[in-house]
Protein backbone atom coordinates (compact mmCIF):
# COMPACT_ATOMS: atom_id res chain seq x y z
CA UNK A 1 0.00 0.00 0.00
CA UNK A 2 1.40 3.38 -0.99
CA UNK A 3 0.82 6.27 1.42
CA UNK A 4 1.78 9.78 0.49
CA UNK A 5 3.43 12.09 3.02
CA UNK A 6 0.36 14.32 3.13
CA UNK A 7 -1.81 11.41 4.26
CA UNK A 8 0.58 10.47 7.05
CA UNK A 9 0.63 14.00 8.47
CA UNK A 10 -3.15 14.26 8.17
CA UNK A 11 -3.54 10.98 10.10
CA UNK A 12 -1.08 12.06 12.82
CA UNK A 13 -2.83 15.40 13.31
CA UNK A 14 -6.26 13.75 13.42
CA UNK A 15 -5.09 11.36 16.12
CA UNK A 16 -3.22 13.88 18.27
CA UNK A 17 -4.15 17.51 17.92
CA UNK A 18 -2.26 20.46 19.28
CA UNK A 19 -2.38 20.52 23.09
CA UNK A 20 -0.11 23.48 23.76
CA UNK A 21 3.57 24.24 24.13
CA UNK A 22 3.80 23.53 27.84
CA UNK A 23 5.51 26.05 30.10
CA UNK A 24 8.83 27.77 30.31
CA UNK A 25 10.72 30.36 28.26
CA UNK A 26 10.72 28.35 25.00
CA UNK A 27 6.98 27.74 25.25
CA UNK A 28 6.30 31.42 25.90
CA UNK A 29 8.47 32.46 22.96
CA UNK A 30 6.72 30.03 20.57
CA UNK A 31 3.28 31.11 21.74
CA UNK A 32 4.16 34.79 21.39
CA UNK A 33 5.57 34.30 17.91
CA UNK A 34 2.60 32.27 16.68
CA UNK A 35 0.07 34.64 18.20
CA UNK A 36 1.42 37.46 16.02
CA UNK A 37 1.09 35.29 12.91
CA UNK A 38 -2.14 33.43 13.64
CA UNK A 39 -4.25 34.48 16.63
CA UNK A 40 -6.28 31.25 16.74
CA UNK A 41 -3.28 28.88 16.56
CA UNK A 42 -4.35 27.05 19.74
CA UNK A 43 -7.56 25.75 18.17
CA UNK A 44 -6.03 24.14 15.13
CA UNK A 45 -4.30 20.75 14.91
CA UNK A 46 -1.72 21.84 12.35
CA UNK A 47 1.93 21.21 13.03
CA UNK A 48 3.24 24.51 14.32
CA UNK A 49 6.96 23.98 13.76
CA UNK A 50 8.98 21.42 11.85
CA UNK A 51 10.41 19.85 15.03
CA UNK A 52 7.07 18.52 16.27
CA UNK A 53 7.44 14.82 17.08
CA UNK A 54 4.85 12.03 17.11
CA UNK A 55 5.31 8.70 18.87
CA UNK A 56 3.59 5.79 17.14
CA UNK A 57 3.41 2.31 18.65
CA UNK A 58 4.01 -0.96 16.80
CA UNK A 59 0.33 -1.26 15.91
CA UNK A 60 0.27 2.17 14.28
CA UNK A 61 -1.52 3.97 17.11
CA UNK A 62 -0.41 7.54 17.68
CA UNK A 63 0.55 7.53 21.35
CA UNK A 64 1.77 11.09 21.85
CA UNK A 65 2.59 14.38 20.21
CA UNK A 66 5.49 16.51 21.38
CA UNK A 67 5.93 20.10 20.34
CA UNK A 68 9.48 21.45 19.84
CA UNK A 69 9.30 23.07 23.27
CA UNK A 70 9.03 19.71 25.05
CA UNK A 71 12.21 18.12 26.29
CA UNK A 72 13.69 15.13 24.51
CA UNK A 73 13.76 13.42 27.90
CA UNK A 74 9.94 13.33 27.82
CA UNK A 75 10.00 11.86 24.30
CA UNK A 76 12.55 9.24 25.37
CA UNK A 77 10.44 8.31 28.42
CA UNK A 78 7.38 7.88 26.23
CA UNK A 79 9.23 5.64 23.77
CA UNK A 80 10.78 3.61 26.61
CA UNK A 81 7.32 3.04 28.12
CA UNK A 82 6.26 1.27 24.93
CA UNK A 83 9.04 -1.30 25.04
Amino acid sequence: MKICKKSIFKYLKEQKGFEGFGSGPKALAMATMLKTIYKDYKNNPEIKWNFTKFVVDREGNVVARFEPTHSMKKVEECVASLM
